[in-house]
């Protein structure tokens, strides 16, 4: 028997199971009806998607059965295919699901004609010369993700993919990497006032009225120290790649597969995608002008990456153009190699919007949150509120979604009780940061495990045990400021 082979009693465990999952479903819709009060019962898709995706460590597949066991609480037996049909156009119509795929296609096709044009391999060579050591390589690449505060999509896809080839010289493992890079994408973006996270946030709290209209970064400014998480998150990174910090649990078996040459798992060789035909003597320019381009137009456009990237492509095609270094349909190929490439994460964001849509019908995040308001008196609001939306944020994999109904119910609670605004802000955006972390169809790390040529489930697993240290320190952290402030 291969390994690949599952013993015939543990099929029938796993058989047996799915068989009781969906019996229990469908009565659940029978003895709740449509549009029923679920209570705890709400949580059972995202526990079905978590269990899966342990046991299979494939993440579409999971999050898609999820998506399936929550219709069928929600909907008769005759309406169930009907349903699943509307869902899946509700999630395409959506405008902010356009604009991610668009957007990250076309960061997909960017990344791409730096990479075929040689600029990818240039800034390998040129750190390299630079940059002789692991620990130094490493630290590199975290500049390099401070210094891209503006988006954490565009922080993650790029530093990712523009430091493989440098982290691989070292014998860095990829999942290592791909902490690095993730885990200093969200943190930055939301300690700098100048990101599509403070402009998100500053929106919401002038819309739930807890800062006047135009205010709403102040009050994102004033938060910003008590943001424990990102704080905690960025130094937790320092120990790790200087070594002051251990290797854990699955991260410390990457290392050492590295260590004997294998940066890649055999299980994610298929995720490890290299485009081939690229020109072979190129510049540094063939890099930075392209980058650069990005976050310039990407800032111009009022941080709006999808308008960056397509300003960016014009002008690289330009750029490559004017070099001739290669014909204008190699380089169109490029664009759509790219763009197809990033169709696998993309299908794994996409499962994920279905699984919020479906957590949204059961009343998921209302029953959290109002199951917890009775813990939430000024001295514990903060913490509370932390570990809370920290869960639905892995739960729901929904990372801004969940303030747009936990916000409402969360900050005037908070007013009323005389709590520290700034901190309860503080908390409940730190909340956002580590559920992207910590929940493997999260687009955060999707897109981190895209951009170093991994699965989306190694790195989560591999993630995990530094993100639970950040979480556990900050909750401390929350509880001992809400006491003392």
């Amino acid at each position: 028997m291969t390994s690949n082979q599952t013993h015939p009693s543990q099929t029938i465990a796993v058989t047996v199971l799915a068989v009781a999952v969906v019996g229990f479903a469908l009565y659940c819709f029978q003895a709740f009806g449509e549009a029923a009060d679920f209570g705890l019962l709400s949580l059972l898709p995202t526990a079905v998607v978590i269990f899966t995706a342990l046991y299979t460590k494939r993440t579409i597949e999971s999050l898609f059965i999820g998506v399936l066991v929550g219709l069928l609480m929600t909907n008769s037996p005759a309406d169930f295919i009907p349903q699943l049909g509307t869902t899946f156009l509700d999630v395409f119509m959506n405008d902010t699901v356009a604009w991610i795929f668009i957007a990250c296609g076309l960061m997909g096709s960017m990344i791409s004609l730096v990479t075929i044009g040689g600029g990818a391999e240039a800034f390998g060579r040129w750190l390299t010369t630079r940059v002789h050591s692991r620990k130094g390589t490493l630290f590199s690449t975290m500049a390099l993700g401070l210094a891209i505060f503006i988006d954490d999509y565009l922080n993650a896809l790029t530093i990712g993919s523009s430091m493989r080839k440098a982290t691989d010289k070292k014998k860095v493992s990829r999942e290592f990497l791909a902490y690095v890079v993730d885990s200093t994408a969200a943190p930055v973006c939301i300690i700098l006032p100048f990101s599509t996270w403070a402009v998100f946030f500053a929106g919401l709290l002038e819309d739930n009225e807890v800062a006047a209209k135009g205010a709403g970064i102040d009050l994102f400014i004033d938060s910003i120290p008590y943001m424990l998480y990102a704080w905690v998150c960025l130094v937790v990174v320092v120990l790790a790649i200087s070594g002051k910090l251990p290797l854990l649990g699955k991260m410390k078996d990457a290392e050492k597969r590295a260590a004997s040459g294998k940066l890649v798992s055999d299980a994610d060789a298929v995720y490890n995608t290299e485009l081939e035909g690229g020109v072979e003597k190129s510049n540094m320019l063939n890099f930075f002008v392209p980058i650069l381009s990005l976050i310039f137009f990407t800032w111009y456009f009022d941080i709006d990456i999808m308008s960056g990237a397509m300003a960016s492509i014009f002008v690289t095609l330009a750029f490559f153009g004017l070099q001739r270094l290669m014909s204008m349909g190699q380089m169109f190929d490029g664009i759509l190699k790219g763009f197809v490439g990033m169709i696998m994460p993309l299908g794994t964001l996409f499962c994920g919007f279905m699984l919020a849509e479906v957590n949204n019908a059961l009343g998921t995040t209302e029953y959290v949150i109002n199951a917890t308001t009775g813990f939430m008196t000024a001295d514990m609001l903060p913490m509370v509120a932390f570990v809370v939306m920290a869960a639905l944020a892995f739960a729901t994999a929904s990372f801004w979604g969940i303030f747009v109904v936990g916000m409402p119910i969360i900050l005037p609670l908070a007013v009323a009780v005389d709590a520290n605004i700034p901190l309860v802000v503080g908390a409940m955006i730190s909340a956002s940061a580590f559920g992207s972390h910590a929940c493997f169809y999260g687009d955060s790390t999707v897109l981190s495990a895209k951009a170093c040529g991994i699965s989306p489930m190694s790195h989560a697993i591999t993630q995990l045990p530094y993100a639970l240290i950040g979480g556990v320190i900050s909750a401390i952290g929350f509880l001992m400021l809400g006491i003392m402030l």
